[in-house]
């Protein structure tokens, strides 16, 4: 069987070499690129599993490569950025980055971060997922993983599938903060908010339908997040 295979793509020579032992020694298959246009090279060429992307770069830096990648593929990315670089890090997250780590990190929470990943990408653990679901002119089908607004098809990534299938089959029901991180992303994220808010926020724009329509995911303030009509 084909190991998980990783993509490290960073400039820091230093880091990269501690990171490729460090996950070797975890399992992991390994292939490293010092910046931007080689790891497009490498996620074109070798189609990892993950790709851990450093945003600061020459030639191409990160947040460049994460918007060129995500025109052709959907791949895991997790990004890493300088602490307390927040712009950075959100603009990671709204080209379609599925977590962060601040730098200095742990490589012991940075293993931990890939695992979870693998745990979302695992099949058969969404449990029963309503099929089609109908509310004002978004009509969302989960079957053949397909929605619409009007007659226009949006496309979603993995993680804002995940969170749409939470919040779809739980309709009429408030879902706390805690409970979506930990059904979406996994207990190591259950308090990280921010990321939530980021994801659900890329959702919304791409369920925005007539202006005279009530949202469909409604937000209850410092709790969580509910769709109040029943599924049709």
């Amino acid at each position: 069987m084909k190991r998980f295979q990783i993509l490290i793509v960073d400039d820091e020579p230093r880091i990269v070499n501690f990171l490729n032992s460090k996950l070797k020694a975890s399992g992991y298959e390994v292939l490293t690129a010092g910046n931007g246009l080689e790891g497009l090279e490498q996620a074109q060429a070798q189609e990892p599993d993950l790709i851990v992307l450093d945003l600061i770069m020459p030639k191409m830096d990160g947040l460049e490569m994460l918007k060129e990648l995500r025109s052709f593929s959907t791949v895991p990315v997790i990004i890493l950025t300088a602490r307390g670089a927040d712009t950075d890090r959100i603009k990671g997250l709204q080209l379609g980055a599925d977590d962060y780590l601040p730098k200095p990190f742990n490589p012991d929470e940075l293993v931990a971060r890939i695992e979870a990943v693998r745990r979302r990408l695992e099949p058969g653990k969404r449990g029963k997922i309503t099929e089609v679901f109908q509310l004002g002119d978004v009509t969302i089908d989960f079957e053949k993983r397909r929605v619409f607004v009007g007659d226009k098809e949006q496309y979603l990534t993995r993680i804002e599938w995940l969170l749409l299938s939470q919040l779809v089959n739980n309709a009429g029901r408030l879902m706390f903060y805690e409970e979506l991180l930990t059904r979406v992303w996994g207990p190591e994220y259950r308090s990280d908010v921010q990321i939530l808010r980021t994801w659900i926020s890329r959702l919304r724009s791409k369920l925005k339908s007539a202006p005279d329509h009530l949202p469909l995911i409604r937000t209850i303030p410092k709790t969580g997040y509910i769709i109040d009509q029943p599924l049709g």
